[in-house]
C-alpha cells in the first residue's frame, strides 16, 4: 500500500492511499488544480483515482471534489447527511457519481476496503476513515475535539496513520482569535491539541509499536511544525517510547505532499 499526505492543515486537506489495484483521496480541500499538480508529484494520474472518500463537509476538506469528479468521473463517498451540507459547495454531481455511505459501514473499491467512523467535530456527521488490503491498515482521523474509545477502537491496529495535532492550546488562548472561535476550538467537538495527539498516540502505541504516524491538520495560526513534533515527541520519550525504534514519526506539510510511504 502507499500512503501519501497531498495537503494536511487549515488550508486545506487530502490524503492519498492506493493499494495493488484501487486507488483514492480522502477529502479534495484545496483546488482541483492544485490537487492534480499534488497527485503528479508523486507519479499518481488523477484519472486513476476510484473514490473520493469525505470526512465532513467544512470547504478545507471539500473545495476541490466537485471540480475533480466532474473533470475525471470520480465517485464520491459520504453520509447522507454530509451530502446535504456540502451540495451547495461541491455543485452538481453526475447521479452515478454519487455514493451514499453509512456511518460506521464499510465499501469495499477493488482489493481496498474502506470502513468509516464517528469523529467529534462540529460538522452535520464528521467521519474518520480505515483502509484495508491484505492484512495491511492505515487510517486517517483528524477533525477531532477529543480521542474516543470509537476512534480508538477502528485505528488501533493500523500500521500508518494521519492523526491531528492542530494547535498548542497556550497559543490558542493568547491568540489573535475571537473568544467564540477559541471556545469552538478548545471544546469536545473542536480539534485536538498537541497535547492530547500524544497522549492519544501513547495510548496506541500500548497496544501496538512500530508504526509509521503523520502528524496532521496543524494550525497556521495557533501551531508551528516544530511545536507539534517537540510536543507530541516528548511525551512519548518520557513515557519510554524510542521514536524511531517504537514509531515512526513524520509531519504532514500543510503546502505540499509530504513522504509517500509504502508498506
Amino acid at each position: 500500500m502507499k500512503f501519501c499526505s497531498l495537503y494536511s492543515g487549515s488550508g486545506g486537506n487530502s490524503i492519498f492511499i492506493s493499494s495493488g489495484n484501487a486507488r483514492i483521496l480522502v477529502d479534495a480541500g484545496m483546488a482541483g488544480k492544485k490537487i492534480d499538480e499534488a497527485l503528479k508529484s508523486i507519479d499518481e494520474d488523477p484519472r486513476d483515482i476510484d473514490g473520493i472518500f469525505i470526512t465532513h463537509e467544512h470547504i478545507d476538506h471539500v473545495k476541490g471534489v466537485g471540480v475533480l469528479s466532474r473533470k475525471y468521473d470520480i465517485p464520491i463517498y459520504a453520509n447522507e447527511l454530509t451530502w446535504i451540507a456540502m451540495e451547495k459547495s461541491i455543485g452538481n454531481i453526475k447521479s452515478h457519481n454519487v455514493k451514499f455511505m453509512d456511518r460506521r459501514s464499510s465499501v469495499s473499491i477493488k482489493d481496498l476496503d474502506i470502513k468509516s467512523f464517528n469523529i467529534p467535530h462540529d460538522a452535520a456527521a464528521p467521519v474518520g476513515y480505515s483502509m484495508c488490503c491484505n492484512g495491511k491498515i492505515c487510517s486517517v482521523a483528524t477533525d477531532m475535539g477529543t480521542f474516543t474509545e470509537e476512534i480508538k477502537d477502528n485505528i488501533k491496529e493500523s500500521d500508518v496513520m494521519l492523526i491531528e495535532s492542530n494547535h498548542d492550546v497556550q497559543m490558542v488562548k493568547y491568540g489573535p482569535y475571537p473568544y467564540p472561535l477559541k471556545t469552538r476550538i478548545l471544546s469536545e467537538i473542536g480539534h485536538l491539541s498537541n497535547d492530547d495527539c500524544g497522549n492519544a498516540i501513547l495510548d496506541l502505541l500500548r497496544i501496538k509499536d512500530k508504526r509509521k504516524i503523520f502528524l496532521g491538520h496543524l494550525s497556521n495560526t495557533n501551531n508551528y511544525p516544530e511545536l507539534a513534533y517537540k510536543t507530541v515527541g516528548n511525551i512519548l520519550e518520557d513515557n519510554g517510547i524510542v521514536i524511531g525504534n517504537d514509531v515512526h514519526l513524520s509531519l504532514a506539510e500543510r503546502n505540499n505532499a509530504s513522504e509517500c510511504y509504502i508498506f
